[in-house]
């Protein structure tokens, strides 16, 4: 069985003649340490395959298992505690405390797992050790993107779900952010899914899912993924 499997699930909004199918029997399967790409236009059905994913919506149909554990046959506070211990999620907009340094923001992390890696070694490792004690308005757009993967490492988690995360950024800082998600893929083994409506990304990917309409299209193996450099915007 794969890391990650989804087997004819699907979740409608609403009821009735008004009822929506935002995902519909939707199936497919990632193996354990893939980078792997969910493309399609706007309304596919990215978003709530990702949501889905992270266990912030549930399924109205069918069955999804990560790890071996059935996320579908959750409650909610099991659901709380994979969120919490097993998935890192990275967004569009930052999400930062205004409040709090680049340091503090990626402490926060250590607040919700118990396995939580070192905030300053993790800031390093994504380049910003001489950015650590500024705090996010005073960091350009990568940078705090930057901070919130770094956020999302700390917790150690086995998956990272990325929506859209160069979706506010400029094209040379999305190129940066994109390397640091490939090499977090290769250096810590994680899994990691990135949604976006951008095709020129689809070739970094280990697997290509493409979507359409709710539904899974393509779910097609990348026996050479491109380097970032590669990729034309």
């Amino acid at each position: 069985m794969s890391y990650i499997s989804f087997d004819g699930v699907s979740k409608v909004y609403g009821t009735g003649e008004s009822a929506v199918r935002a995902a519909d029997g939707v199936t497919f399967g990632i193996e354990e340490g893939e980078l792997c790409v969910v493309l399609g236009p706007s309304g596919a059905g990215k978003t709530t395959v990702l949501n889905l994913l992270g266990g912030m919506d549930k399924a109205t149909a069918g069955v999804i298992r990560v790890g071996g554990k059935e996320i579908t046959a959750m409650r909610s506070p099991q659901l709380t505690e994979y969120r919490r211990m097993d998935v890192g999620f990275v967004f569009q907009f930052y999400n930062l405390m205004p409040n709090l340094t680049a340091l503090e923001n990626v402490e926060l992390a250590r607040q919700v797992s118990s396995r939580a890696l070192d905030p300053v070694e993790i800031l390093r490792d994504v380049g910003l050790e001489k950015r650590m004690g500024n705090f996010p308005a005073q960091l350009s757009g990568g940078e705090q993107q930057r901070v919130s993967i770094a956020r999302a490492l700390c917790k150690n988690p086995a998956l990272l779900l990325c929506d859209e995360p160069t979706g506010a950024l400029d094209s040379k800082t999305g190129e940066q952010v994109l390397e640091l998600l490939t090499r977090v893929s290769r250096t810590y083994r994680t899994t990691v899914v990135i949604i976006t409506h951008n095709a020129n990304i689809a070739s970094l990917g280990d697997r290509v899912l493409r979507m359409r309409n709710g539904a899974v299209v393509e779910n097609a193996l990348n026996p050479k993924p491109a380097r970032v450099e590669e990729i034309a915007w």
